[in-house]
């Protein structure tokens, strides 16, 4: 099992839920991570610290383990690092001869490796995620979902306030059946923007 040390940038450590199982993470930006990679794909595998890997290097051998392993719902295979931007540039002389390792290794199974860091994890799509995220096990109620959807498809431009105001129905239970739909994929909105009343809607 996975030694989960006290993290020094974080003091965040622990496990996140992926699934039926659960993924340990070392960092509030790894535990970031495994919630947007199951936003993103719900039927994503994610293991952590899958492999070692042994290299050698001009100061002798070494070793690196990646902190991730996802595999993607549409087959998709690739290792992952997740750094800190601070964090990579103050100590990438160091680092980048086990990156180098890890993307030779994964290549020769037909995978990929990726460094990601705070910017392409945190941001509206981090935020729509801890949001969404647990609606998707919340119920959705048929009368007020079927309302909702028939507003979005009666108006020529539907956004998200526009629908709610569309419904025949009180706006808390408006919005709560906008927002389960679009977390059940009934409705479409970009998610790498805040969703908010102006937010452009798409009916399937």
């Amino acid at each position: 099992m996975r030694r989960i040390p006290l993290s020094r940038r974080s003091h965040v450590t622990g496990f996140g839920s992926l699934g039926g199982g659960v993924v340990e993470h070392e960092s509030a930006l790894e535990r970031d991570f495994v919630l947007l990679t199951t936003f993103l794909d719900p039927g994503a595998a994610i293991t952590s610290q899958p492999v070692t890997i042994h290299f050698e290097d001009r100061g002798g051998p070494r070793r690196y383990t990646p902190d991730f392993r996802v595999i993607w719902s549409d087959g998709r295979a690739e290792l992952v690092e997740i750094k800190y931007r601070v964090d990579l540039r103050a100590n990438w002389a160091q680092l980048r001869p086990g990156f180098l390792a890890a993307r030779a290794f994964i290549r020769g199974s037909g995978g990929s490796f990726r460094i990601v860091t705070e910017r392409s994890i945190r941001g509206p799509r981090l935020d729509n995620a801890r949001r969404l995220l647990p609606l998707r096990r919340a119920p959705l109620d048929p009368a007020s979902a079927e309302q909702a959807l028939r507003a979005a498809r009666s108006l020529a431009e539907p956004t998200f306030g526009r629908i709610v105001e569309s419904m025949a129905c009180d706006r808390a239970t408006a919005i709560g059946a906008v927002w389960r739909l679009i977390a059940h994929g009934g409705l479409s909105v970009d998610l790498a923007a805040p969703i908010r009343p102006d937010s452009p809607v798409v009916t399937p």
